[in-house]
């Protein structure tokens, strides 16, 4: 009997998937997934995966009540970048745009126009629309109809109608929004035009930029949106959690994966692999696996060496999921056991980590100058009980870089954050120390060539911190024991 209805339930669960499949959208009519077309991806309610168009709309409503009336914003989307000749890298939406729209679809802009209506303000939204020709080679495009629908646009557009719109309204604006690179805010006499939008995203079309918006000239809009940026809401502190899960998982097994003898690469190709196993479109960032002296050098992404026995491994790597970055940082023994002097400099940095992860909350009154400040006088602290003879200078020497950065939709959210300013809760951080002893007599022999660095991602809190990365192993016996197998990891 338990048999039968074991198989009677398999086979309803089996028509009710199957039921599922049939109505998926196949080929999709939309430039970017959602519910209609990818019921797996994305939920009823959702515009991009974890993000209801709700939320979309409150980000562009915050962000023009901020700005003062008679105000118009100009944001352009990103473009697909070219390896040589047609070889074209995956494309990544610029985030800002992303950010206020939930578009994916290259070539694109966004105009917001502040009004007196109900909603605050108008939206155009630009875009290629639907091309037959087109959809042949890369896949459907949204139409202008479903970008009103979907998007919440007040009108859609062909993007190449965006020069000849912002010239007939700018006129009518006192306040411009707009991201320009300063050295393009200078006249060019040689400068020729075919759309504002491709200056926007290219190397000229300075003169056509200028005498669109006249005598105005523009205020920098990234600013703007980043001081919304920088808080994350609920359903932004959930994706970057999954994120962190993904890339946590990722950092365990490939200490369970690691041997002597295999490559710097391969390990990273087996924490990519991972990743996008569990979903992740992309990593963040180009990893670092760096084993024995190449982790003295901070940004070692070369990857081509072998891994040595007895060498410490530090891995900086972390996943993009559905739009958000991770960024963990471990280190761990190629052959899953910590010599002495490596399980000491280790439990110094560990230490000095979760005395820093735990000042990341509001009631801390703390500032990223002031967890930076405090990282080396802990640093130097436990430098000194291991019996290093510091001199002035040293700990710089021996900690180049700063503790922490914030993070989002970018790995490094830190252009429109001062590290003067206190933590605020929703934030999420980066805590990093790290120690990279040089071959010098300076130092003591025993920890030569060892380079320790320990990454969170700290998600600050009213009265205390949230640590997304939980799932990355970095307490001493937790990290041998994800080498050793013994917290029942598989490598794959």
């Amino acid at each position: 009997m338990f048999l039968r209805n074991r198989a009677l339930l398999y086979a309803s669960n089996s028509r009710c998937y199957a039921t599922e499949v049939q109505h998926t959208l196949k080929p999709s009519v939309y430039g970017q997934p959602l519910f209609k077309s990818h019921p797996h991806l994305i939920k009823p309610n959702e515009l991009t995966p974890g993000i209801t168009s709700e939320e979309y709309e409150d980000r562009r409503r915050r962000l023009m009540e901020r700005l003062p009336d008679n105000s118009v914003v100009v944001l352009p989307a990103g473009s697909i970048k070219y390896m040589s000749g047609k070889i074209f890298y995956k494309f990544r939406q610029a985030s800002d745009f992303w950010y206020l729209t939930g578009f994916e679809e290259p070539d694109s802009a966004v105009i917001l126009e502040k009004n007196n209506s109900a909603r605050g303000y108008r939206m155009t939204l630009f875009s290629s629309g639907a091309n037959a020709a087109k959809e042949q080679w890369d896949g459907a495009s949204t139409t202008f109809t479903d970008a009103c629908q979907i998007f919440r646009a007040d009108d859609a557009r062909h993007w190449k109608e965006f020069s000849t719109y912002l010239r007939s309204i700018v006129y009518q604006y006192s306040n411009i929004y707009l991201d320009l690179p300063a050295s393009r805010m200078q006249r060019s006499s040689k400068a020729t035009t075919k759309s504002l939008l491709k200056y926007l995203n290219g190397p000229s079309e300075t003169d056509i930029v200028l005498d669109s918006l006249g005598k105005s000239r523009p205020k920098p809009l990234s600013p703007e949106i980043g001081r919304l940026r920088a808080i994350k809401s609920p359903a932004e502190q959930k994706l970057m959690r999954a994120a962190a899960d993904i890339s946590g998982r990722a950092h365990a097994k490939t200490m369970r994966f690691t041997r002597p003898g295999l490559s710097e690469a391969t390990l990273a190709a087996h924490f990519n692999y991972l990743c996008s196993l569990s979903g992740a479109q992309r990593l963040a960032y180009v990893p670092v696996v760096a084993s024995g002296p190449n982790a003295l050098t901070i940004h070692y992404t070369h990857n081509n060496q072998l891994v040595s026995q007895g060498e410490l491994i530090l891995i900086d790597a972390g996943c993009e999921y559905n739009g958000y970055a991770s960024d963990i940082t471990r280190t761990y023994p190629a052959n899953g056991t910590f010599t002495a002097p490596q399980r000491e400099l280790y439990a110094a940095v560990l230490s000095v980590q979760k005395a820093l992860v735990s000042m990341c909350h509001e009631g801390s009154n703390m500032t990223m100058y002031d967890l930076h400040r405090k990282s080396c006088d802990l640093l130097r602290q436990e430098l000194l009980q291991l019996g290093f003879q510091l001199q002035l200078g040293d700990i710089e020497r021996l900690y180049p870089h700063f503790i922490s950065h914030p993070i989002g939709i970018d790995l490094h959210e830190s252009d429109m954050f001062s590290r003067s300013g206190a933590l605020k809760a929703g934030m999420v951080v980066t805590v990093e120390p790290g120690i990279y002893v040089p071959p010098s007599p300076a130092f003591p022999k025993q920890y030569h060539n060892l380079g320790i660095r320990i990454e969170d991602e700290v998600l600050v809190g009213e009265e205390y911190p949230v640590v997304l990365s939980v799932n990355a192993p970095k307490e001493i016996v937790d990290v041998e024991g994800a080498c050793q197998g013994l917290l029942g990891l598989e490598p794959f």
